[in-house]
């Protein structure tokens, strides 16, 4: 049997229902109306406007089925207040890299919800494999896709 969990922190699960009730309330409407503006044009076999619009509502929708499937299977990570010794899903690490002495801080977040951009890294990432389980004060040798190998510091937990 295959596990369809979908790890999510509370504010991840809230993200994705307010994409959900984005995408059927509005989004659907604004692509109803441009392949209604697109019909009015008369022959739809070369009308471009169409083609765009039903793609546009067929990836909509496509999105809204995947939502649904991801809250369906949500799994809230808990955050424990004062159980800040090892690194687990839903905490905040500060890490250093040691080369480059640079300080970065990530929480650690299910696949569904990284976005590193947010500072937000997957537990299944190759960063947040590494971090998982320790502690403050270790250091890392994580290997990166490109096969070269990054060395860091765990600052802090929170």
């Amino acid at each position: 049997m295959l596990n369809n969990e979908t790890l999510l922190t509370q504010e991840g699960l809230d993200e994705l229902v307010a994409e959900m009730e984005e995408l059927r309330v509005v989004r659907r409407k604004e692509v109803a109306e441009k392949i209604k503006a697109a019909l009015a044009f008369g022959d739809i076999s070369e009308n471009s406007e169409y083609d765009e619009a039903k793609n546009e509502q067929a990836d909509i929708e496509r999105r809204i089925l995947k939502i649904e499937n991801m809250i369906k299977n949500a799994k809230i990570i808990e955050m424990v207040e004062g159980k800040n010794d090892k690194v687990r899903l839903g905490c905040k690490v500060k890490i250093k890299d040691i080369e480059y002495d640079e300080v970065m801080e990530y929480r650690i977040v299910g696949s569904a919800e990284a976005d590193p951009f947010k500072e937000k890294i997957s537990n299944v990432s190759p960063l947040g494999q590494a971090l998982m389980g320790k502690k403050a004060g270790e250091i890392l040798d994580v290997p990166t896709p490109s096969g070269v190998h990054v060395k860091y510091e765990i600052i802090s937990i929170s």
